[in-house]
């Protein structure tokens, strides 16, 4: 990222996996001066804030705001005088879109309309990314998937654009997909440079590995203490994924580029060649750690995508980036993080593991893997 003085960036949800990211690496790379905005009810999340707080240090350029996007008020006081946002605050779990529909309406939803409605009296016209999630497109109806070895494969094996339907299946699409219509559109009706991502699995550091937070990280942790995870199918699912530190460049690579990039939808992944079935990922953390895997199985669920390989043709196309770190070297990064940490981490997954029937907890692990 390059420095640049006149930066004022918030972040929604700054205090996450990937806002935690963004906002070291703003602090760490560039001159801008960084906001959090997030409500810190993820468990972990103070951590990232105390990291956060160490890079920053004396310079004043972090501020951390504990608020919630539901607060129209607080949204609209943060963005006052920012020139970009990245809103990453949602309800992130399909099976809580389902428990509690209203919820996720009123976080995902009604959260981002205040995001953007914001943005758009400020005056400012900042630029705005919004994250959104390959769940918008359902089921996919590229074809009947086969069996192949430990993995699924479809006829569309390059990949889904940007042109498949959308066809929301949960609360939590529905909320997303939603959402990310009413980003595209205050671009259009009120000149805002707003860009819309749809993102497959993102893996890396910072990442603490619970059910709903990271199914990838969630393998190697578990593995790392040697826990069995659950697997909701046959654990032939397949997803690529994509290394938190090639994200990163995705969103400058879309700044740098608002000239084409405003307005736009992306499916960002890892594509192809960073594809993965949840049996072939078990596999490659017991070559990692040196240690098997154990799995429960249990019934799928009605609606998971069998699989969901990105195609990211037309953000290569309209700004040159493409995925860097293999999925190989991703791992290595999660093994770091836990091997820095796992004194931390053990604490949290131990604080944090949902008290839930296998079944709901195999749900839960499913709707995440996207």
């Amino acid at each position: 990222m390059r420095k640049q003085d006149t930066r004022s960036v918030v972040i929604f949800g700054g205090a996450g996996f990937i806002g935690s990211n963004l906002a070291h690496a703003l602090l760490s790379r560039t001159d801008a001066k960084v906001h959090i905005f997030d409500n810190l009810s993820r468990a972990g999340v103070h951590h990232n804030v105390e990291w956060l707080r160490k890079t920053a240090a004396n310079s004043g350029r972090l501020q951390v705001t504990v608020g919630d996007v539901r607060d129209a008020r607080q949204v609209e006081k943060a963005v006052a005088h920012a020139n970009e946002i990245y809103h990453f605050a949602a309800q992130v779990a399909v099976t809580t879109s389902v428990a509690d529909p209203r919820h996720d309406f009123e976080v995902n939803l009604a959260g981002t309309f205040n995001v953007l409605d914001a943005a758009r009296r400020s005056g400012n016209r900042p630029f705005i990314l919004f994250t959104s999630t390959n769940k918008v497109y359902g089921e996919l109806g590229l074809g009947a998937p086969v069996v192949s070895g430990k993995r699924y494969i479809t006829p569309m094996q390059q990949g889904v654009s940007e042109s498949q339907p959308l066809d929301f299946h949960s609360p939590y699409g529905c909320s997303k997909g939603a959402a990310d219509q009413y980003v595209r559109d205050f671009g259009r009706i009120y000149g805002l440079p707003t860009v819309v991502f749809r993102m497959s699995c993102v893996a890396g550091p910072r990442q603490f590995g619970t059910e709903d937070q990271g199914w990838v990280a969630h393998f190697v942790y578990s593995a790392l203490q040697e826990e069995p995870v659950v697997i909701y199918g046959d654990g032939r699912q397949v997803r690529d994924v994509l290394c938190v530190d090639d994200l990163l460049r995705a969103f400058e690579a879309a700044r740098q580029n608002i000239e084409i990039t405003r307005t736009e939808v992306y499916n960002v992944g890892g594509g192809p060649q960073n594809s993965i079935s949840l049996l072939e990922l078990m596999d490659e953390i017991a070559l990692l750690t040196g240690r098997s895997m154990e799995c429960v199985l249990n019934e799928r669920r009605v609606g998971d995508q069998l699989v969901y390989i990105t195609d990211n043709a037309k953000i290569h196309r309209d700004t040159g980036w493409k995925p860097e770190i293999g999925l190989k070297k991703t791992l290595r990064f999660l093994q770091a993080f836990w091997e820095e940490n796992h004194g931390m981490l053990a604490k949290r997954r131990r604080s944090t593991a949902p008290a839930l029937p296998s079944f709901e907890l195999a749900t839960e692990l499913s709707g995440r893997a996207g």
